[in-house]
């Protein structure tokens, strides 16, 4: 006999939509039917309820957030409370994610993925269903919610306020909005396996050959371009590259078929522009034979006038920047 899956009737929010649409991609609900509804009798015969019934209680399925005293969050590094999004994704996300990313991708990787889309997809959801605004309350005039963000398009498919609208007619407006929330949390774990993570295995890869770039391991070269920033600060702080350890340059071909080598600087934090260790202030804004002349390297390019990137022609002469740049 098939499961059933309970939760509120009338208006509904993104946070159940996400959290129905992760329950029907685990094994144990993809068949489940779904029943919305306050009777509490009806929903006393579900087999899982959320978002409603004042109960949060894993061991009898029971996912709500609204009762007095519930102050559950993601885990003891986080803050934000969750909504019924958050409980199905800490109870549910791992096997929902893990069917995405399949047998390839290893069991540490899944689980960074695993915590990353929490971080980076379904914390927001939880925050905005327990009125967190994503601006502080100083700014004026105040920001508001963009209109196309998840929250806003779910909210959007609730009948109007001055439309004429049956429970039925509500009801196929849910299962539209679950569906779309469920789609765009799979395509980004999607994502962040066929895009992050072979950045952050370039990354690692540049690291661990750090001392062959430069003896003081101070610079990575990176075989593809890739994002790296993010990689690299995580990666810094899992290896322990403080206190005169962090790496200061990357290097990395440029996706064209010149051939070129870029040289970038670190920044100070992953958001900003401030350098770890800037460029030469004499070759900033210099370009071509001028500044192979003035460097010292041949095939030179360019340095930008703000001193954060640099160009060569070739590999080795990238690497020859980067060790003067060390020095000066």
């Amino acid at each position: 006999m098939p499961k059933i899956i309970g939760t509120h009737s009338g208006h509904f929010h993104c946070d159940e939509a996400l959290a129905v649409a992760l329950l029907k991609r685990t094994e144990e609900f993809k068949d489940a039917t779904l029943v919305r509804t306050r009777d509490p009798k009806k929903l006393e015969e579900c087999d899982i309820i959320i978002d409603v019934g004042g109960v949060y209680d894993p061991s009898a399925h029971r996912y709500d957030h609204h009762q007095r005293g519930f102050t559950e969050t993601f885990d003891d590094k986080h803050a934000t409370k969750l909504s019924s999004a958050g409980l199905v994704y800490k109870h549910f996300g791992r096997e929902v994610v893990g069917s995405v990313l399949g047998s390839e991708v290893s069991a540490e990787d899944a689980e960074k993925i695993y915590l990353k889309t929490y971080d980076c997809f379904v914390e927001a959801l939880d925050a905005n269903d327990n009125g967190i605004s994503a601006y502080p309350s100083s700014i004026t005039p105040l920001f508001k919610e963009s209109p196309t963000s998840l929250p806003s398009r779910v909210a959007n498919l609730n009948p109007a306020w001055n439309q004429t609208a049956t429970d039925a007619d509500i009801d196929a407006c849910f299962l539209k909005a679950s569906e779309m929330a469920g789609t765009e949390l799979i395509d980004y774990v999607t994502r962040l396996k066929s895009i992050w993570l072979p950045a952050r295995t370039l990354v690692v890869e540049a690291l661990d050959r750090a001392d062959e770039v430069h003896s003081s391991g101070r610079v990575i070269a990176l075989e593809r371009a890739c994002p790296w920033k993010e990689h690299l600060f995580d990666l810094e702080s899992e290896r322990g590259l403080t206190n005169g350890k962090e790496i200061l340059y990357v290097l990395y071909p440029e996706s064209n078929p010149e051939g070129n080598w870029r040289i970038q600087c670190v920044p100070t934090r992953l958001e900003g522009f401030e350098n770890r260790k800037s460029l030469p202030e004499a070759w900033r804004g210099v370009r071509d034979e001028e500044l192979s002349r003035l460097s010292g390297v041949d095939n030179c390019i360019f340095v930008h006038a703000g001193g954060f990137i640099g160009g060569n022609k070739t590999r080795e002469g990238a690497y020859k920047m980067a060790k003067l740049a060390l020095e000066l």
